[in-house]
C-alpha cells in the first residue's frame, strides 16, 4: 500500500497513537472496564513512521475524530469469517443509501476488514447517529460481526483505528449511478 492509498482516509496527521506493551491504562466507561493499549503521541505522523508501520516494526493508529469534534469517515470494523460476503452486502446497502465513496482495507488480522465510508466533514453526534443507523440497516441482511465507529459505547479515546495495511476494494464516484 502506498501513502496515496492511505490519503483516501484523510487522516489528521498532527498526532497519532502508538501501541504500547502490557495491559495499558485502565479506563471505566458506562460500567465497563477498558484497557487502553495505545499512547497518544503529540507529534507529526510522518511518512517514515507510516513506513515503519507497514513493515510491522510499529503499530500506529489514527483518531477518527478530527479538530472541532468532526469526523471524515464512518468505519465498519468487520471481524467475521467471510469478508467477501460482508463487503458485497455492505456495498449494496451503501449504494442504496446514497454513499458512493467508500474503501475497504485489510486490517492486521487476516480476513478482517475496515470499511471506511468517506462522509466528509460531519459533526460527531451526527456521525454517531448515522453510524448506528447504517449498522442497524446492515444487520437486517447480514449477521452482526462488526463494530462501527464512531460510537458512544466506548470512551472517545477508543474511537481510533490501526492504520490499514492494504486495500481490499474501493468504490469511487457514480459510474454505476447512471443506471438507476
Amino acid at each position: 500500500m502506498t501513502e496515496m492509498d492511505l490519503s483516501l482516509i484523510k487522516i489528521n496527521t498532527s498526532f497519532y497513537y502508538q501501541k504500547i506493551e502490557g495491559l495499558g491504562k485502565k479506563i471505566t466507561h458506562m460500567g465497563k472496564v477498558f484497557f487502553d493499549k495505545f499512547e497518544k503521541i503529540d507529534s507529526f505522523l510522518s511518512n517514515l513512521i507510516i513506513r515503519k508501520h507497514f513493515k510491522k516494526e510499529l503499530t500506529i493508529a489514527h483518531s477518527l475524530i478530527i479538530e472541532d469534534n468532526r469526523v471524515e469517515n464512518i468505519v465498519f470494523d468487520y471481524n467475521g469469517r467471510n469478508p467477501e460476503k460482508f463487503y458485497h452486502k455492505a456495498q449494496l446497502m451503501l449504494r442504496e443509501e446514497g454513499f458512493i465513496n467508500f474503501t475497504a482495507y485489510h486490517s492486521k488480522t487476516p480476513g478482517h476488514l475496515h470499511l471506511y465510508i468517506h462522509k466528509g466533514h460531519t459533526e460527531l453526534n451526527e456521525a454517531k447517529r448515522l453510524a448506528r443507523t447504517l449498522s442497524v440497516r446492515l444487520s437486517q441482511t447480514y449477521p452482526t460481526e462488526w463494530r462501527v465507529f464512531p460510537n458512544d459505547e466506548m470512551p472517545s479515546e477508543f474511537n481510533i483505528l490501526i492504520l490499514p495495511y492494504e486495500i481490499y476494494a474501493k468504490e469511487r464516484g457514480a459510474s454505476w449511478a447512471r443506471h438507476l
